[in-house]
């Protein structure tokens, strides 16, 4: 549904969202649409824009001590607690011009629409620019929403970009202060709504308007490491060979076969990639001697995902054995167990979509988002809006202006009754 075809006065501005979100996506490293990594110069002037747009919505601009962006527009109530939305103003390299940036632009779009109502809300609204949600030169993401919620460890703060600064020095470099933050989380948020693209395809095939989200995917990453025999390529007869990226093929399908297997059994979503693989020496004529591949696995089932690992695990050191090679190493890098989101709030976008006519579906989100970070300390949801053919973190990311809007339309409706409580 378009929002132009929907009955009544809409609350919400398509135009000055769409305007926003070109304003910010034209601040951009030159030859390189759309890049404005965290910390970086475009990032900053990014935020400066971001600060200016904040004044003249009505919002109390400041950075807090974790490097977020935040629009405060106080409520009625001092004890009513605050209901926060956002999302993240950075990008990956390369990136698009919806991914994060939409669901700050919503939100500062949601407090301009309330402020043009005459409507005070009784909690203080906030709208948060969380600070390097993807994955930033520190080898971390997340930073601003894990400093707020407490989850952000003290070690990290020491991390080095390649020019060798720290995090600690470059949170200090835009308006932080590492120095406060600490592992108590705020105890005022009441709730945290966050709008994005869905980054996927299932809203777009199946022409439903918005997606609800239900949760965000654990992730868990495994390194594997098979060692052969580096020989001479032209003399070394195929029967007599060691060869480690021979048997890493077998591992890349049979990560796939059991990612499928997870699947067929009904575990819901489930996915699997070996997205990076080391080989050495990597030379064209010298027989693979060691590979090291890395397999990512995401789902919101954590009993699936253990399932998954005691599958392919085993069916690993069979192909090294059955291929003359050595398994010598297999671990656990990292092991994020998913979030699901607040029932009741979850709830509430649903009737705020059914109540504006949208078709709407329930869904998991396949990626990591600030939300995830949110869900440990208050009630925490996530509306989706189309993504054309799936694309995200490339130039050719796009949302239709009306579809933003419709997702807007929903967040607006969900915190005007999360506000009255009913």
């Amino acid at each position: 549904m378009k929002a132009e075809d929907r009955p009544g006065n809409h609350p919400v501005s398509a135009d000055r969202i769409w305007s926003d979100l070109m304003n910010l996506a034209g601040i951009t490293e030159a030859g390189r649409p759309y890049t404005r990594r965290s910390f970086s110069p475009k990032f900053l002037e990014g935020r400066a824009w971001l600060q200016e747009r904040f004044r003249a919505a009505g919002l109390f601009p400041h950075v807090d001590a974790s490097g977020n962006l935040i629009g405060r527009l106080p409520g009625s109530d001092p004890d009513a607690g605050t209901i926060a939305l956002g999302s993240h103003s950075d990008t990956v390299p390369d990136g698009g011009r919806f991914d994060g940036t939409a669901g700050v632009i919503v939100a500062l779009e949601i407090a301009r629409a309330l402020r043009e109502r005459g409507i005070t809300l009784r909690h203080t609204l906030e709208v948060i620019d969380c600070l390097a949600e993807e994955v930033s030169e520190f080898g971390l993401s997340c930073v601003g929403s894990r400093g707020l919620t407490g989850a952000l460890q003290p070690q990290s703060l020491d991390l080095r970009k390649p020019d060798g600064e720290t995090l600690r020095e470059a949170i200090t470099r835009i308006g932080g202060d590492p120095d406060r933050i600490t592992a108590t989380p705020r105890d005022d948020l009441r709730a945290w709504l966050e709008l994005h693209i869905e980054q996927g395809r299932v809203l777009g095939e199946g022409r439903t308007d918005v997606g609800i989200v239900t949760s965000a995917v654990g992730i868990t990453r495994v390194e594997i490491e098979l060692t052969g025999m580096a020989d001479h390529a032209g003399t070394t007869p195929m029967h007599l060979r060691h060869d480690a990226l021979l048997a890493a093929a077998e591992v890349v399908a049979e990560v796939r076969a059991a990612a499928l297997r997870r699947i067929e059994a009904g575990d819901g979503y489930f996915v699997a990639t070996t997205g990076e693989l080391t080989v050495t020496p990597n030379a064209a004529n010298v027989v693979p001697g060691h590979v090291r591949l890395l397999v990512e696995a995401r789902s919101e089932n954590r009993p699936a995902m253990e399932r998954f690992l005691d599958d392919l695990l085993p069916r690993v050191r069979a192909i090294a054995e059955a291929q003359g090679i050595t398994l010598s190493s297999c671990h656990r890098l990292s092991d994020a167990p998913p979030a699901p989101f607040d029932p009741g709030l979850v709830g509430r976008l649903e009737e705020a979509a059914r109540k504006n006519g949208l078709s709407h579906v329930r869904m998991p989100s396949g990626a990591g988002h600030d939300a995830v970070f949110f869900s440990r300390i208050t009630p925490t949801a996530m509306v989706f809006v189309p993504s054309r053919a799936g694309r995200s973190h490339c130039p050719e990311e796009w949302t239709e202006k009306e579809e933003l809007a419709l997702g807007a339309l929903v967040l607006f409706d969900a915190v005007l009754g999360l506000d009255r409580g009913n």
